[in-house]
């Protein structure tokens, strides 16, 4: 969709709609922005990777994703550094080794992951899971495991823990 075609539709509906309407209009759709990045192939099980399992030296990152080559890695790992989603740390020069590390508005991102485990394992439940079972995140996660909160205070999840 075309941004102008896009901002016409958000800003043709009528109050009376449940779905919220934003007060400011935007000069592109933020998703699709968004998407510029995080929506290239392999991108989000990087930072899954990276962000949420803690993951973040090369080949580690590439056993972890069958089907990923080397040569994609490296270009999906570059696009996420110049982003300033990521940056490496050099542990030792020679031979050069880093591990990666989420930058602020790399860990930004943890919620949207969230979302998407949240997401995959109500709706996909049959692929995710053995016994074929939905679960909600508080099923899956400890209820003071940081991540979760953050996605909570971020309001990016309809998710509340449970005091324990």
């Amino acid at each position: 969709m075309e941004p102008n075609v896009y901002l016409a539709s958000m800003m043709k509906r009528k109050n009376e709609d449940s779905r919220p309407i934003p007060t400011v209009e935007f000069k592109t759709c933020p998703i699709s922005a968004s998407l510029g990045v995080l929506g290239k192939k392999w991108t989000l099980l990087i930072l899954r990777d990276i962000a949420f399992l803690k993951i973040d030296r090369f080949n580690q990152i590439r056993r972890t994703i069958p089907g990923l080559t080397s040569r994609v890695l490296i270009m999906r790992l570059r696009e996420l550094e110049e982003e300033g989603l990521i940056e490496p740390v050099v542990i030792q020069d020679q031979p050069r080794l880093v591990r990666w590390t989420p930058t602020k508005k790399g860990k930004d991102t943890i919620p949207i992951l969230l979302s998407f485990i949240s997401f995959g394992a109500k709706w996909y439940s049959n692929l995710v899971f053995e016994d074929k079972r939905a679960r909600t995140l508080e099923e899956l996660f400890p209820t003071n495991n940081a991540y979760i909160e953050k996605a909570e205070d971020s309001k990016s999840l309809s998710f509340k823990p449970s005091s324990a």
